[in-house]
């Protein structure tokens, strides 16, 4: 329902206009439209290539897959190139080896902690479940993850800007995160005042 001011009646700031697309987001989007279709035209004329499509179980098979065949499919909406090498940008860095991850404390005081988690291609080992005596409260950056919890019967896909809670004792795994330049995350970690 639209209500009009009276005369006397404060409008409060003029609303920001929502910016359009800039030119260069546009062609970055057009491009990988355009990369997606001869993919797909590829997999339509090459049985051999539409089998390997096939056998792909996650985003990040198929992305690695059309990279084989010459066609950058992997960035997402409003992802730029690298990010500045200044050392406070939480972007920057290199990315661990394929099959790892780092961690760095970024600030720690009592009972809480900070972590800046880099993964490449990484994955719980095959059984192994966290099972935190902290609560964890983590956020993509970049790039995406497969995370399953114990108490939950599919896994949970995350993108960037996804964040979930943790609670402390609640079993969960990595399945799997992005390949070069990896995921970045950012964890806090806290006891709870009753925990021991």
């Amino acid at each position: 329902m639209v209500r009009a001011l009276a005369d006397d009646q404060d409008p409060g700031p003029p609303l920001t206009p929502l910016r359009p697309v800039a030119e260069a987001q546009l062609q970055q989007f057009l491009e990988k439209v355009r990369q997606l279709n001869a993919f797909v035209a590829l997999s339509e004329a090459d049985p051999a290539v539409r089998a390997a499509l096939r056998d792909c179980n996650h985003h990040h098979a198929v992305v690695d897959l059309a990279r084989r065949h010459g066609f950058e499919i992997g960035r997402r909406w409003g992802e730029g190139e690298a990010a500045s090498a200044h050392p406070d940008n939480l972007l920057a860095g290199p990315c661990p080896p394929p099959g790892s991850e780092t961690s760095c404390v970024l600030a720690a005081e009592g009972n809480w902690r900070l972590e800046r988690i880099h993964s490449c291609q990484a994955a719980s080992p095959e059984g192994f479940w966290y099972d935190q005596q902290e609560v964890e409260w983590v956020t993509l950056l970049q790039g995406s993850a497969r995370l399953r919890f114990a108490d939950e019967p599919a896994a949970r896909e995350l993108c960037r800007g996804d964040s979930l809670l943790i609670r402390a004792h609640r079993r969960h795994r990595l399945e799997a995160t992005d390949p070069a330049p990896g995921s970045v995350w950012l964890a806090l970690f806290w006891r709870e005042a009753s925990a021991s």
